[in-house]
């Protein structure tokens, strides 16, 4: 094992490195930081989470001169990655006070130019914006010495790559090194390490089969379209998530079921391409800071994505094919984390379902529905751990008054039992539908309709209890109906395994 010492960081940015807990290098960076030192070209083919911001930023603020003009130009393909990569290395930077300004769209354009005008050492941007401040004028390429490509591949899923040649092509050459990450690699990125780079070093901490990182626990469950919520929120109840990314197919699908989930007491947000920059940012920054348990997103919307710490990813929607499959999934089990990931299968979607396998050559083991008894437990449970931890934390006068005032109106076995009562039953009677959505169906091995969704049975309840903001845990009571067990079931000869204590 290595330290950042030996791979000939200097002094400054040690320093820095240690302000923020960096104390040894992860294997992309023990391999592309002395490359990158050199100035070469490198070819970096890693997952989210395993360094790679580190692999490029160290080397990018060692090889930087301060009050030169920019040098550094970064793409990433989201706006989330974009600010998250600028502030990663604002930190990197701290001693060496080099100048990072990021562009993105959906932000104030002139700002941006103001920022730019200042001459940062260092930009990071989305390739459309990018592209407009070229345009203007306001974003000049002549002194970058440094290109990097950030989560290629995801650059190209999204449609960036004729922007990307565009930019890449407006860049001198001259001494300019490139320095290319992603996690796969498709045709179209060959392609633009076949023109644009010079004998790059190639750097890999993955297998490049693509199969699923070992610390991901891959299940599935069979559920009826109209059972999703109910099973799905008594699945939650028992895996008690710490962090949890949920995915649905539809924007609409986002919306009703993260209504759903605070309905029924869940800290939860949506995200998909209609919600504006900022709130973004804000839900974001809510789950980051653990103010949020439940993130509910589209494929596109967690495009670019890095936060850590997710411990389970459910599929509420299958996906359609194997590679959305693999990135949905990626989104835990990191940095040696475990990590569960649970897929959601109408009977009629077996065969995406063995597709999705076949291509992964890996098979995914069925889960059956939680049982009545075992909902009820972990409930129990979690209300004792909420018990000891406000016995430690909480105490204070006015809850000591109300508890007075409770006991007055009974025995004290009676007023706990109806305590007891409204948080394990009563959050389930409310009455939610989400709107059909159209499972997916193969028919002679080719795909019938892309899950749209039928709108035939609108979003509705009962009654709503909103999120209680004064309460930090992760079921806030609501709703009335008794949990509904499960039975072990089997679908194409497969055995359900029992839920892992």
């Amino acid at each position: 094992m290595k330290f950042f010492k030996q791979l000939g960081v200097s002094d400054e940015t040690l320093k820095s490195l240690e302000d923020i807990g960096f104390e040894t290098p992860t294997p992309i960076q023990e391999e592309s930081i002395p490359l990158a030192l050199e100035r070469k070209d490198i070819l970096g083919q890693a997952k989210t989470g395993t360094g790679k911001t580190g692999a490029f930023g160290i080397p990018i603020i060692e090889n930087t001169e301060k009050q030169a003009g920019t040098q550094v130009l970064i793409l990433t393909p989201t706006r989330e990655l974009a600010v998250q990569v600028s502030e990663q290395l604002k930190k990197f930077a701290k001693y060496k006070k080099l100048g990072v300004s990021v562009i993105f769209g959906g932000m104030s354009i002139d700002r941006q130019i103001k920022d730019l005008k200042k001459k940062p050492e260092i930009i990071v941007g989305t390739p459309g914006r990018v592209i407009d401040h070229i345009k203007r004028r306001t974003l000049k390429l002549d002194s970058i010495n440094t290109l990097v490509l950030d989560e290629a591949d995801e650059m190209m899923n999204m449609g960036f790559i004729d922007d990307v040649k565009f930019i890449m092509s407006e860049i001198p050459e001259g001494d300019r090194q490139t320095l290319l990450f992603s996690a796969t690699m498709p045709k179209a990125i060959q392609e633009l390490v076949t023109r644009f780079m010079k004998s790059p070093s190639i750097v890999k901490t993955m297998d490049q089969g693509g199969a699923s990182d070992p610390q991901i626990e891959e299940h599935y469950t069979i559920v009826k379209e109209l059972e999703k919520l109910e099973v799905f929120t008594d699945f939650l109840d028992v895996h008690q998530p710490e962090l949890a990314i949920v995915f649905g197919r539809t924007k609409r699908r986002v919306d009703e079921l993260t209504g759903a989930l605070v309905a029924k007491g869940y800290r939860a947000e949506g995200l998909h391409g209609d919600i504006t920059q900022s709130k973004r940012l804000e839900v974001l920054k809510k789950f980051r800071n653990d103010a949020l348990d439940i993130l509910v997103a589209t494929d596109v919307a967690a495009r670019g994505l890095d936060i850590s710490g997710v411990s389970h990813v459910y599929n509420f929607d299958i996906p359609q094919d194997a590679e959305s499959y693999t990135h949905r999934i990626g989104r835990t089990g990191r940095a040696g984390k475990e990590g569960m990931a649970l897929t959601f299968v109408n009977p009629v979607e077996m065969d995406y379902l063995r597709m999705i396998e076949n291509e992964k050559k890996k098979t995914i083991s069925a889960l059956r529905p939680p049982l009545k008894k075992e909902v009820q437990k972990s409930r129990e449970k979690e209300i004792f751990n909420k018990i000891e931890q406000w016995k430690s934390e909480n105490k204070n006068t006015h809850t000591f008054e109300t508890a007075e005032r409770l006991l007055e109106q009974g025995e004290a076995k009676e007023v706990v039992a109806a305590i007891l009562n409204e948080f394990l039953f009563s959050r389930n009677e409310d009455s939610i539908q989400l709107s059909f959505e159209k499972p997916l169906t193969r028919k002679g091995g080719q795909r019938r309709g892309k899950g749209q969704g039928g709108g035939k049975k609108p979003f509705r309840k009962g009654r709503t209890q909103g999120s209680q903001g004064g309460r930090n845990h992760k079921r806030q009571g609501g709703g009335n109906r008794q949990p509904q067990g499960g039975q072990k079931r089997s679908q194409g000869g497969r055995t359900f395994k029992d839920h892992i204590k």
